[in-house]
């Protein structure tokens, strides 16, 4: 997208209407700004005036204050009143300077004010600068306008992306699960399982990414809302945990979860999961090989406090205020290389929030990370 803020404003793409009662008045100011290359249209009384800016759609009007039978306010209020000339910025050219007069004027549209008799200076000076404030104001329009069609193509090729991917991946990787359970060590030989064990592991960290980038698209467009439902929250850890059973296992990791009471909360199901498949999958990441990791959950209050601590790599402080910054992209390898994306906790952050909760962590380098989400109790 090319930028436009040292365009140069052509005044002769500009048009000026001029309203005022007295003949003198007008074609002196059509002069003024005809030498300025500004087009210039003119009304005498405020029924034209009415009527020229509709179809003369001008950029700007100088309108006179005192005139008989429809003075400048009453004009100015019939304008501001009619969606297809209420943007049109208003000069008031008066006699009337009193701080009243000025402030009903500012009150009934007034972008300026100029007094009569008026300087011819000031005049183009004023003029200049409310023309300039519009040629802004269209820069800024069309650049916006530019970047919400960049922004939505970027949203829906993402989704695609996503979406087109994570199907054959998926299959993938559930093949590759299969091969390592059914085919041990032993049998293949240590060299073609360490490889197929590094081909999974691949697999599901791509995968991982499909289902966060897809999601993290529905979220930022708008298409995924949240489903709330009663569960039980010490459940589904349990099923999550699960799952990772067979990742933790490849490096001898030991996942603990010593809640065994139900606790029901009041959220999304759906997105809970991906919580907590986001966080022990970096708990996972960052710890090392033989050690352990430990999920709980606890009711504080009126919410449920859910956490996840690995005694794994940690962060430093410098490392801690770029996590979860949507404008600072932080990734780290996990501790036998594994790479991330650093999308996962932005997501996870989203997910807490649009649950009503919200995603914090403590971390130490060289001891670990706790992962925290909140979760409204069950009422």
């Amino acid at each position: 997208m090319t930028s436009d803020v040292n365009v140069v404003i052509k005044h002769s793409e500009y048009t000026v209407l001029v309203v005022d009662d007295v003949v003198s008045n007008v074609l002196l100011l059509r002069v003024l700004l005809a030498n300025e290359k500004f087009k210039v249209v003119t009304a005498s009384n405020g029924k034209e005036a009415l009527s020229q800016a509709v179809n003369a759609c001008p950029d700007l009007i100088l309108l006179d204050v005192m005139m008989p039978e429809m003075n400048g306010f009453e004009v100015a209020e019939r304008l501001k009143a009619d969606p297809e000339t209420q943007h049109i910025p208003i000069i008031f050219l008066t006699a009337l300077n009193t701080t009243a007069d000025i402030v009903k004027g500012f009150k009934v549209g007034a972008n300026d004010f100029i007094s009569k008799p008026f300087n011819k200076e000031e005049l183009v000076i004023r003029v200049t600068h409310q023309i300039s404030l519009i040629a802004a104001k269209r820069i800024i329009t069309k650049q916006t306008e530019e970047l919400r069609k960049t922004i939505m193509g970027r949203d829906k090729l993402y989704s695609v992306i996503a979406h087109d991917l994570r199907s054959p991946m998926g299959s993938i990787k559930m093949v590759l699960n299969m091969l390592i359970l059914s085919l041990p060590p032993e049998q293949i030989g240590k060299e073609m399982y360490d490889m197929l064990s590094m081909a999974n592991q691949s697999t599901e960290d791509v995968f991982s990414l499909l289902d966060n980038l897809l999601k993290w698209t529905k979220s930022q467009i708008g298409k995924l809302n949240v489903v709330y439902q009663d569960f039980d929250i010490v459940g589904n850890i349990a099923s999550v945990i699960e799952i990772f059973n067979l990742v933790a296992g490849m490096k001898n990791i030991k996942v603990n979860f010593p809640v065994y009471e139900k606790i029901e909360v009041h959220a999304d199901i759906d997105m809970m999961k991906t919580i907590l498949r986001n966080l022990l999958s970096n708990a996972i990441k960052f710890s090392y090989n033989d050690s352990e990791i430990l999920v709980n959950a606890g009711i504080e209050g009126d919410k449920v406090i859910v956490s996840v601590k690995d005694a794994g790599k940690g962060m430093s402080e410098e490392d801690q205020k770029k996590l979860l910054n949507t404008e600072t992209h932080f990734s780290k390898y996990g501790t036998n290389n594994e790479e991330g994306s650093g999308l996962g906790l932005l997501l996870c952050q989203d997910f807490a929030v649009k649950n009503g909760g919200r995603l914090w962590f403590e971390s130490e380098e060289g001891k670990g990370s706790t992962f925290f989400f909140s979760v409204a109790l069950k009422k």
